[in-house]
């Protein structure tokens, strides 16, 4: 356990301070609520301090340099609205965040104001999709746009809103904002690849596609996180809908070379039964 005391060497905003180790030199990020704010004039802290609520320790030289640089380039006022935004979302979740948005957050906004200030477009090819997995996760990034947008005098268009979702929803979760990316742009190839074997594409107003991107989303969370759901009846699937079974299989390569991680046959299976859903109505 760490004790002692600890330098602080930066006041990063009123709930982060970056600190460090006199004795070992090892630097530590402290998170607590107004912990900033009431360390302005301290020179130290008690690493065992109640005030803190989570530390994050920078264990290497290159992480912690990429560490201060994006603290140099941060202007204080994103730091600010991004902690409004985190004290919200913790209000509204009622559980903690994950650390790391504390700085992924104001990061993303900055950029994201420069370039709508700057008269560049940011377009979103996720949005629907976005809309339809994390409808609470959007619901509180269109209030952090209004934040953002009465502080610094840009219309957030609703592709950044989009964007400003992935943070919201791996703030209280262990998926980063880039691995949501990765999972949406899969799910968007898988979808594409059905279309594809259907021959017609979906109506993105649909219930059945409404239907098939909710599989898809939990589908690709058990995957990522190594969890498994048993699927008693596989083996009738694999019998009685060769054609759609083989092609879930297909699916499941596809999956399996963008994620580096195995999809198991009862997947596949839950697959499949979507497949022959979709198959039937595509006939009618």
């Amino acid at each position: 356990m760490l004790r002692g005391k600890l330098q602080i060497d930066r006041i990063v905003g009123n709930n982060v301070i970056l600190t460090f180790d006199p004795e070992s030199l090892l630097e530590y990020v402290l998170f607590g609520k107004g912990l900033g704010f009431s360390c302005k004039e301290q020179q130290h802290i008690d690493a065992e301090d109640p005030r803190i609520e989570k530390r994050y320790r920078l264990d290497d030289k290159n992480q912690a340099r990429q560490y201060h640089l994006l603290l140099e380039e941060l202007d204080p006022e994103v730091v600010q609205i991004s902690e409004q935004i985190i004290a919200e979302l913790q209000k509204r979740r009622g559980v903690p965040v994950d650390p790391k948005v504390y700085f992924a957050l104001p990061s993303h906004i900055q950029f994201a104001v420069y370039r709508l200030r700057n008269g560049m477009d940011i377009t979103n090819p996720f949005l629907y999709e976005t809309k339809m997995c994390y409808p609470e996760d959007y619901e509180i990034a269109s209030r952090a746009a209004e934040i953002i947008s009465d502080k610094f005098d840009v219309r957030i268009p609703e592709d950044e809103i989009g964007f400003l979702t992935f943070h919201i929803h791996s703030a209280s979760g262990s998926v980063s904002a880039g691995q949501l990316v990765k999972m949406t742009e899969l799910m968007n190839a898988v979808v594409e690849r059905i279309e594809q074997w259907r021959g017609k594409p979906f109506s993105r107003d649909s219930a059945d596609y409404a239907r098939l991107i909710t599989h898809l989303r939990y589908a690709l969370e058990r995957i990522t996180r190594h969890k498994t759901v048993a699927n008693p009846f596989v083996h009738e699937i694999r019998d009685q809908y060769p054609k759609e079974y083989q092609f879930a299989l297909e699916l499941a390569k596809l999956i399996e070379a963008e994620l580096d991680l195995q999809v198991q046959p009862d997947e596949a299976g839950f697959l499949a039964m979507h497949l022959y859903r979709l198959a039937q109505l595509a006939d009618k």
